[in-house]
């Protein structure tokens, strides 16, 4: 097991201190640096930063030394914007493979909690690819449960542009496992994706969508037989600009119409009501626009009147034998 040099901290200048190459961490928020400065300039560094130490020749014939970062990244670059010159460091000595320095520095991150997720699996994943450990392995070191890497590892098969909108805090992880669920269906992801950031979906309202989605997939397989329902729901979607699912039954059936907000369903409603509100005139000129018939069609339909009709005087018109009860 590794050991820290005498078990003492040392201070160190800021300038030879290279950061680590194997940070796991890649966004630190500029916010967050500034208000760590603020108070590393009133209290200084509380908790020493861990390195280890190289020893190089200089072109001189001198020897020179130069100090690796394994963790507190954040905390030295607060410590440059607070202005100070020198930083407490324990030194860290014995093991100093790549494996040593990630493995560290994904613990202290963790433990921490200043992973986002994209970042933490990203590093599970070059500990998994890089050093061959298995999941369980990875979860031993961090003290999760296996299952918990595996489902931060699943992250990764999500499009780039998700995985920088989850890093940048735009969505949740909640919200990723509803979009994992139609990984085989990207235009579905992608349009999901856009509902849960613009209409700010709850992670419940995004998985009863996805799950909708997936049971639509199997459904329309089922209705492969009857597409006119299919062809219907179409139609709607455009007309209402949202999803609709037709279901029918012996009798009848019903229609599901999907809304968000209560701007959503006013929005409905009042397309609803404004097409109610059209004359019978207007939807029967836009009828015969859709469904144009040909003057031999209408020839026929003005003929199509039987031929004992065409006897009929006027006043045959109002015989009680054209009536009946």
């Amino acid at each position: 097991m590794s050991q820290f040099y005498n078990d003492s901290i040392f201070w160190v200048d800021v300038d030879k201190i290279e950061p680590n190459p194997h940070q796991p961490r890649h966004g630190f928020s500029e916010i967050e640096l500034q208000s760590l400065a603020e108070s590393i300039r009133q209290y200084g560094v509380l908790q020493a930063l861990v390195v280890t130490r190289k020893e190089f020749e200089k072109p001189d014939g001198g020897l020179g030394v130069l100090y690796e970062l394994i963790a507190g990244e954040r905390r030295l670059r607060a410590s440059k914007l607070a202005g100070l010159t020198q930083v407490p460091v324990l030194i860290k000595t014995g093991d100093d493979s790549d494996l040593m320095k990630l493995e560290l520095s994904i613990i202290e991150n963790i433990q921490r909690e200043d992973l986002n997720p994209v970042d933490r699996a990203r590093a599970f994943e070059r500990l998994a690819n890089e050093f061959n450990f298995k999941h369980h392995i990875i979860a031993g070191k961090i003290g999760k449960s296996r299952e918990y890497v595996s489902n931060s590892l699943r992250l990764l098969a999500l499009p780039q542009f998700i995985l920088d909108s989850l890093g940048q805090g735009k969505i949740t992880e909640g919200h990723t496992r509803p979009l994992l669920m139609l990984s085989d269906r990207p235009d579905e992801q992608t349009v999901l994706f856009k509902e849960i950031t613009f209409k700010k979906l709850t992670v419940r309202e995004a998985e009863g969508i996805a799950r909708r989605i997936a049971y639509d997939k199997v459904r329309k397989k089922e209705l492969a037989i009857d597409p006119e329902i299919i062809e219907l729901e179409e139609k709607l979607r455009e007309a209402l600009g949202t999803r609709v699912q037709i279901e029918r039954r012996e009798v009848g059936g019903k229609i599901m119409i999907d809304f968000f907000s209560s701007d959503d369903l006013r929005s409905l409603l009042d397309l609803l009501e404004s097409n109610a509100s059209k004359s019978p005139n207007e939807t029967l000129n836009r009828f015969e626009e859709e469904n144009p018939i040909s003057e031999e069609e209408a020839g026929s339909l003005l003929d199509d009147k039987p031929a004992k009709e065409e006897g009929n005087d006027e006043g045959d018109l109002y015989s009680v034998r054209n009536f009946s009860i």
